[in-house]
């Protein structure tokens, strides 16, 4: 039997509709702070990756699928979405019309690391990016954005971790400092570590290994080392986040995973979960659209993965799915009829059921139990001939009225728009 990819899993219909939700919620709070939806190709050069993300990150190293083409391109499916922004950025110029570019995306990525639960190898973000604000205050109000999001959704208790990398003048005298210190615990360090010593010092603060995490802990902070720019830009963000009531802490531990972080840096914790408690992470990327070949702008922008949000928040989040309506013929003299109210109901964008398979009256009903309709409307000889028919509530609280045909699509309209206002 032909099984799904390993780590590559199916939402079935059932599960679509928490989903939807989340997506939806997300695209609402988005566009009310300004950002724009942008879709870019889940295939991309892997050079994108490897500059933007970085050569020496564990994505790049261990996890990226990548391939060579018929056409001997060397691409690769996007582990990440802020590349691919970036990428579209500079390629249309959106930065020319306006050098403020808001834009947020919804989609699959993919990552070949080991399956867990809320972890896939084709795993969904949601992200939001940011170009062309330097201010700090841009920095807290993608938090505040953030921090909306997660509790309309249906997680009160967040707060987020904030720390800064500061800038490439206070970058050097850290580096050395971490280096020093992580040389001196050579022996204690995982095989990826002691590579990353010399190349991407700052990934080791970022080892999931134990011995490692030992290590880091005891490591210097990047706090002790910034220059009074980075200070002022960090000082500015924490007076924003208080004055836009976003619960925040200072975890100078938060340093996150990609090569392309300055400054300052966030995760939205969730204080009611256990050890794995990060939410979403991401931060400033100030350097990474010159990096790639395109202007200096500054940038800043987060994403989430929806499968542990769907995790998190399954018992939570009240979903309202549409009002749908039941027509029951009672035989198959009376299916044409019903067969046209429906098409009305449907081009009103009312969900209807309808059975075109021939079966009882009692097994429609059912089936319609089975669907959460709202009403059933019965359509047999008599009703027909008399030119009236019962609209029938199927949840309590509500009454049942008789209708004329000739009005039953309009009645039916303005009772499922006063059920789904209510």
């Amino acid at each position: 039997m032909l099984q799904a990819i390993k780590g590559m899993n199916d939402i079935l219909p059932g599960e679509v509709a928490l989903w939807q939700t989340i997506e939806e919620t997300a695209r609402a709070i988005c566009e009310a702070y300004g950002y724009q939806e942008i879709r870019t190709p889940v295939l991309e050069k892997t050079e994108l990756f490897a500059r933007g993300v970085g050569e020496s990150t564990d994505i790049v190293e261990k996890e990226m699928y990548s391939f060579v083409d018929r056409g001997g391109d060397n691409l690769s499916l996007r582990p990440e979405g802020t590349a691919g922004v970036v990428r579209a950025l500079i390629e249309h110029k959106m930065h020319a019309a306006d050098p403020e570019v808001r834009v947020y995306y919804i989609g699959p990525m993919y990552r070949r690391e080991r399956p867990q639960k809320g972890r896939y190898r084709q795993f969904h973000q949601i992200g939001v990016e940011a170009f062309g604000i330097a201010a700090p205050e841009v920095d807290a109000e993608l938090m505040a954005m953030l921090y909306q999001f997660l509790r309309e959704i249906g997680l009160p208790d967040v707060v987020l971790d904030v720390n800064t990398l500061g800038d490439q003048s206070d970058r050097p005298r850290y580096l050395e400092a971490l280096r020093a210190h992580f040389e001196q615990h050579r022996s204690e360090l995982c095989e990826d570590c002691l590579r990353r010593i010399e190349r991407a010092p700052l990934r080791l603060l970022d080892c999931k290994s134990e011995r490692c995490h030992a290590v880091a802990l005891a490591a210097p902070l990047v706090l002790d080392h910034l220059g009074p720019a980075s200070r002022e830009h960090f000082d500015g963000v924490r007076r924003a986040l208080d004055r836009l009531q976003v619960p925040h802490r200072v975890n100078p531990r938060v340093v996150r995973g990609l090569d392309y972080y300055t400054r300052t840096v966030f995760e939205a914790v969730s204080t009611g979960l256990g050890s794995q408690n990060a939410i979403c992470g991401g931060g400033r990327y100030d350097n990474l659209v010159e990096q790639l070949g395109g202007p200096a702008l500054p940038a800043i922008g987060y994403a989430q993965g929806i499968e542990r949000l769907v995790m998190l928040v399954a018992d939570k989040l009240a979903l309202r799915a549409p009002t749908a309506v039941a027509l029951v013929p009672v035989a198959s003299e009376q299916r044409a009829q019903a067969l046209e109210i429906a098409a009305l109901l449907r081009g009103r964008r009312i969900r209807c059921i309808l059975d075109l398979a021939g079966r009882s009256v009692k097994a429609q009903l059912r089936r319609a139990n089975r669907a959460n309709a709202a009403f059933a409307v019965v359509l047999g000889e008599e009703e027909i001939r008399r030119g009236q028919v019962e609209i029938k509530p199927l949840v309590e609280g509500e009454s049942a009225e008789q209708v004329a045909i000739a009005s039953l699509v309009d009645r039916l309209t303005a009772r499922c728009a006063e059920r789904a206002a209510g």
